[in-house]
């Protein structure tokens, strides 16, 4: 039996790119998301490239029932989960914290956080019970630092960092590897989401630079995984060259 991921957001972005990524490695994949048309669009596309074995469940990962659910209901081989990716992730709005939307903050802070969590609590006791696994979070630059309008998403990334270290001692007796990834700038529809849908805004946050792809970060998560069983990357923070840090961009005519 072919090693088993579980990749969570995989309708887009950075989460279809590592399900790719993965499955060129061998991987039988479940792919998770809310878009159900999307999630049987790109199973089929991975079992005719991959040869790979896919399960798609369509699910909401901030509702905890239904994470329960989705991984109580997983049969036989499904179970040996080897790799949990914790990719699913949003922000939304960039108002001053005395201007911010009350369900914008909880949309962020029930994917970012709880969705993680949850996930992370029903995934993490299959890979303790077979002594082995790798959980990669993804985080943001955001968890690193804060900037203007930032406020509760970078609450969040920082909640994201925190749990990966926390997680990376919790289960060390267990054998299990933990990876958390922080990119900056990734042209994925992360600011489509962020503007509401206000594509001209959202083009705006990568002009005059060349941004990271969601296949980037792939690689990363792909080269992580890779290695020996005794090496574990505990903390990765990537940018783009033109980035420096969450508010240090050189937006110089790169493209």
């Amino acid at each position: 039996m072919k090693k088993v991921a579980l990749v969570t957001g995989t309708t887009s972005g950075i989460g279809k790119a590592t399900a790719v990524a993965l499955a060129e490695l061998g991987y039988n994949l479940i792919i998770t998301g809310r878009r159900a048309d999307r999630l049987e669009t790109f199973k089929r596309e991975i079992e005719v490239a991959y040869k790979s074995e896919v399960k798609a469940l369509c699910f909401d990962i901030r509702n905890a029932d239904e994470v329960k659910k989705a991984i109580d209901g997983l049969k036989d081989a499904w179970r040996d989960i080897d790799v949990l990716v914790n990719n699913a992730g949003l922000a939304v709005g960039l108002e001053p914290i005395q201007e911010g939307l009350l369900e914008d903050w909880e949309r962020m802070i029930d994917t970012n956080v709880k969705g993680l969590l949850y996930m992370s609590r029903n995934v993490a006791p299959l890979m303790c019970a077979r002594g082995k696994g790798h959980i990669v979070n993804i985080c943001s630059t955001a968890g690193k630092e804060v900037y203007a309008g930032g406020n509760v998403y970078c609450a969040t990334k920082h909640a994201v960092d925190a749990i990966s270290k926390g997680m990376r001692i919790d289960m060390l007796k267990y054998g299990i590897k933990v990876t958390n990834i922080c990119p900056g700038a990734v042209e994925t529809e992360f600011s489509l989401v962020r503007f509401k849908d206000d594509k001209e805004r959202a083009d705006k946050t990568y002009e005059g630079y060349k941004p990271l792809t969601g296949a980037d970060i792939a690689n990363l998560i792909k080269f992580a995984v890779s290695l020996p069983d005794h090496v574990c990357i505990n903390d990765l923070v990537v940018t783009p060259k033109a980035q420096a840090n969450a508010t240090n961009i050189f937006r110089g005519g790169q493209k």
